[in-house]
């Protein structure tokens, strides 16, 4: 089942002086459903602008999106926002919790909005707290725990209402290798073990290589794909020498991680 299709997508950006910048050129995508995709680039490929509109919080200027059968665009705002909240979770590099709220108040909000049963609630918490290895400290506050464990909760968050797709924004960006690792490591262990269907934007080679799939931009292009034959670490030696082709500063690239 292909659970986000992004179809001939263009954005264009008019700027001041009447000089338009083309940020995405017939971009096209298709995720099916249990996927763990990866989408790399160098800087002003269109990364960002692509996951902006695969989170339809941007609208292209051509092309077709649809998540999960539905095209975000024909929805009017009351309509977009409850399908986003449903059908998209969300992994930020900043993590984005509340911190008047403890982890495990963090966790519930999606749940508490669909006015989830209690019962229910409780037991997707604990699910997801034990397959992220944070059992241990859902009744801390965000300034107590580590920027690994609120990165892990934060995934939990994105994952606890089984949306149709997770969206990942750089998610290692501030994080240090192990705490990087521990959280790659969870994402690929609920892809496998819950088919949680993930799009990963990163410029960090190992972390790309949990992906099972890359999709590398270039200039607003889809540039070529690759996928997984193997294990990891072979995986990692293709992406990073397939890196070079793609242009860009060296700064683009984060360090491997060993």
């Amino acid at each position: 089942m292909t659970v986000l299709r992004a179809k001939e997508i263009t954005k264009v950006y008019e700027m001041k002086g009447g000089i338009s910048h083309k940020a995405l050129d017939r971009f096209s995508i298709a995720v099916e459903a249990g996927e763990f995709v990866g989408v790399m680039g160098p800087s002003g490929s269109g990364k960002t602008t692509l996951l902006n509109i695969l989170a339809t919080i941007d609208t292209p200027t051509s092309g077709r999106l649809e998540i999960n059968g539905v095209d975000p665009s024909r929805l009017k705002s009351k309509d977009l926002a409850l399908f986003r909240r449903r059908e998209l979770g969300f992994i930020f590099q900043d993590f984005n919790l509340l911190d008047t709220l403890s982890i495990k108040e963090n966790m519930m909000l999606p749940l508490v909005l669909e006015n989830v049963k209690v019962n229910e609630v409780e037991r997707r918490v604990h699910e997801m707290a034990e397959l992220l290895g944070i059992g241990d400290i859902l009744d801390k506050r965000t300034y107590e725990v580590s920027g690994g464990q609120q990165q892990r909760a934060a995934a939990a968050r994105a994952l606890i209402h089984e949306p149709a797709i997770v969206l990942a924004d750089e998610p290692t960006g501030n994080l240090d290798s192990k705490a990087a690792n521990d959280l790659l490591r969870a994402l690929a262990a609920l892809n496998e073990h819950k088919r949680a269907t993930i799009v990963m934007v990163t410029h960090d080679p190992d972390a790309a290589s949990f992906c099972e799939r890359v999709a590398f931009i270039r200039d607003g292009r889809l540039f070529s794909e690759m996928c997984k034959k193997s294990n990891r670490q072979a995986f990692l030696s293709e992406i990073l020498d397939a890196l070079p082709r793609l242009g860009g500063d060296a700064d683009d690239v984060a360090a491997v991680r060993v």
